[in-house]
């Protein structure tokens, strides 16, 4: 595959995040969109560095954060049930400033995963994450371990990215050493954006919701945001920008407005592996 296409493949993998603790979401909400996480990646290790900054409507002062996501990806050529077997790490950094009051950073929790994506045929992928947030001793990001799983199809064919992506945590313990309550939380990630030569453009958007809890006197926090995006491929570098605006919001006490930027290099490929997989379903 030549540098160009693999760098492009290689931005439309996936993003992985932790968030502020504000939010129930170990996974920052829209970390993913703009990207094709269904779809396996050519064999080779890859950086990818997604950063985004973000404004909350709050009066008399907005809360501000920026959350950055260094990851390294490594696709292997191992197959399981006939899918390719991919690792992935990442340490965010993530600083933030609640009601205008001085910034706070630290790092947030490492995420250290499995995948494994199939093709499916008729250019249908699918793919399967399952990893952990680990505890992280950063006050201003969820500090419990999180078992984590995403659900992930995507359709690339002519040009195309649609992908939809399922990402859902579950809290090994929902209550921090300080007390705070940590829900399990359903986040999705929506994409569909339109290749032409080496530009990209089209819409994104995504959901969050805390899931039902046990303590009814948390208060359940949710959000709905649009935008869209445009990339280019420089060969082998891939950039990626967006923005996106929150429509609907539940307990974070004003609506956001967030700005992104994604860069993914190949670091390595292995150009002598064989291609992914034939497709779980042949087509005719």
């Amino acid at each position: 595959m030549q540098a160009t296409k693999v760098a492009a493949v290689a931005a439309s993998i996936f993003g992985l995040a932790a968030a502020p603790a504000t939010a129930g979401s170990s996974a920052q909400p829209g970390q993913t969109v703009g990207q094709a996480p269904g779809a396996p990646l050519p064999v080779g290790l890859y950086f990818i560095d997604t950063s985004s900054f973000g404004s909350r409507d709050i009066a008399p002062r907005g809360t501000d954060s920026n959350v950055n996501l260094p990851s390294f990806i490594w696709a292997t050529p191992a197959d399981i049930v006939g899918g390719r077997l991919q690792f992935v790490v990442l340490q965010p950094i993530t600083a933030s400033s609640t009601r205008g009051a001085a910034y706070q950073s630290g790092f947030g929790q490492t995420l250290l995963a499995a995948q494994v994506a199939w093709k499916l045929g008729h250019d249908l992928n699918f793919s399967y994450l399952l990893g952990a947030y680990l505890p992280s001793d950063t006050k201003i990001v969820i500090q419990n371990p999180v078992l984590h799983q995403r659900f992930a199809i995507t359709y690339n064919g002519d040009g195309w990215n649609l992908t939809g992506n399922v990402l859902y945590g579950t809290f090994f313990d929902t209550r921090s050493a300080t007390g705070t309550y940590y829900p399990d939380f359903l986040n999705l990630d929506l994409t569909a954006t339109k290749h032409f030569g080496k530009w990209e453009v089209g819409p994104v958007a995504f959901g969050s919701i805390d899931l039902p809890t046990g303590d009814p006197s948390y208060a359940r926090q949710g959000q709905v945001s649009v935008g869209g995006l445009v990339g280019y491929n420089f060969g082998p570098v891939n950039l990626q920008a967006y923005v996106t605006r929150d429509v609907i919001q539940r307990n974070y006490a004003g609506l956001e407005t967030r700005g992104w930027l994604r860069v993914t290099v190949p670091i390595y490929q292995d150009k002598d592996a064989p291609p992914a997989a034939s497709p779980v379903i042949r087509k005719f």
